[in-house]
């Protein structure tokens, strides 16, 4: 009988460990963490931002394989996380900024002879990121993500305006950066020295919530 009992007492201790060890061992983790791989969780409602990367520019040229365009030192942009599942899983953000410090751009197109201005239209803009780092940015409904290019040249300034339908891009944890290579977007508007295409490259690093660099799991 007290054999019985032992036992019948040592297999409800397990039975109610199991449980409480199980989550343990698959402890959720976010598809966004801040200071580490498998860190602590991004907040939604936190707003995430990032500077160019040390040394790069954002370009805007004219081919994917040509230099003749637009190019900035100076750039950065927010994004508000609005959902943050566990992994493997898509994180949401609502990019809410996206800045070009005109100062720090320059243009090599004939007859442009400076920059007044580039501004990031229809924000804000969707963006997804998925826990094998890849990245989509995406319009509202019904809307386009657009650009408009102010441009000053020999004969006064022209307005040059473009759009894409989404934007592609990498997230790396590597330096904690998101990538653009290539990003096509058309002319919609503007004189016949806007080129017909723009082909927009940018590395943004490093991506923080509040200081802490953000991870991608």
């Amino acid at each position: 009988m007290r054999t019985r009992t032992l036992l019948t007492l040592v297999g409800t201790v397990a039975a109610l460990s199991l449980p409480a060890v199980a989550p343990a061992s698959a402890a959720d983790t976010a598809v966004l963490t801040t200071g580490s791989a498998g860190g602590a969780a991004v907040a939604v409602g936190d707003t995430l931002t990032a500077p160019l990367a040390s040394g790069t520019n954002a370009t805007l040229y004219s081919s994917a394989t040509g230099t003749s365009g637009v190019s900035c030192s100076s750039s950065t942009f927010s994004a508000t996380v609005t959902d943050n599942p566990s992994a493997p899983g898509t994180a949401t953000e609502s990019v809410s900024g996206q800045t070009f410090d005109s100062s720090s751009c320059t243009s090599n197109v004939l007859g442009v002879t400076g920059v007044s201005s580039i501004t990031v239209d229809n924000l804000p803009y969707t963006t997804t990121v998925a826990s094998d780092g890849t990245l989509t940015v995406s319009p509202a409904s019904g809307s386009t993500i657009q650009t408009t290019v102010k441009l000053k040249t020999l004969l006064g300034s022209i307005t040059c305006v473009y759009q894409a339908a989404a934007l592609t891009g990498t997230a790396d944890n590597a330096d904690n950066s998101i990538n653009f290579t290539n990003q096509q977007f058309t002319k919609v508007s503007g004189s016949s020295l806007c080129f017909s295409s723009g082909y927009f490259t940018a590395k943004y690093a490093p991506v923080t919530d509040n200081g802490a660099s953000v991870y991608v799991n």
